[in-house]
């Protein structure tokens, strides 16, 4: 690792509440709602896939010209549709918090204690860092660990927050910066 580039520490703050008995008390709900959910995605698209399909056949039976302009359009229902089910992806490391989006990254550092573990950002990449050593006449124990994160362009590191639970996950919280920018006009060239 070079120690180049800006570096900042980023405070953990210990709290008093479990991340698996909160994340994992009703597992089984969230999953069979979001089986449901998939369920009703497959229905839907074998539906408008069958209606292509029967679509298709209709149009082939009748004159060349027919087919081509039929089957030219795109997807059924439009790109408004199809831009829907793009839209409805989200990724695990990404919350939304009313307009803002939140990157949040866990990491389990359970078997370390609080004064083991650093967290800081090297230019726009996250270090979470712990290493636990004990020696006694018998054994020693050398534990260490390292992960690192390449951060979203745009982030600010002075708005990261940490904060590790009784249960030793530790959280790392960012807002993301906005993707949206000012809309800009691309002039058409005519030749």
């Amino acid at each position: 690792m070079a120690d180049s580039g800006v570096k900042r520490n980023i405070p953990i703050k210990l709290g008093d509440f479990s991340v698996i008995d909160t994340e994992f008390s009703n597992i089984r709900e969230r999953f069979d709602a979001e089986m449901r959910k998939m369920e009703d995605e497959m229905t839907k698209f074998r539906s408008e896939l069958m209606n292509r399909e029967s679509n298709f056949f209709k149009t082939t039976t009748s004159t060349s010209s027919n087919s081509v302009s039929t089957t030219s359009g795109g997807p059924v229902g439009g790109a408004d549709k199809s831009s829907t089910w793009l839209d409805s992806l989200n990724s695990p490391l990404i919350q939304d918090e009313g307009d803002n989006k939140m990157l949040k990254l866990r990491f389990d550092v359970s078997q370390y204690q609080p004064e083991e573990i650093v967290v800081k950002t090297v230019d726009n990449k996250l270090l979470v860092h712990a290493k636990h050593e004990e020696k006694s006449e018998s054994k020693s124990v050398y534990r260490e660990y390292n992960r690192e994160f390449l951060l979203p362009k745009g982030t600010n590191p002075e708005s990261i927050k940490s904060s590790l639970s009784k249960d030793g996950v530790l959280t790392v919280e960012a807002p993301l910066p906005s993707l949206t920018g000012p809309d800009k006009l691309i002039p058409i060239t005519q030749h």
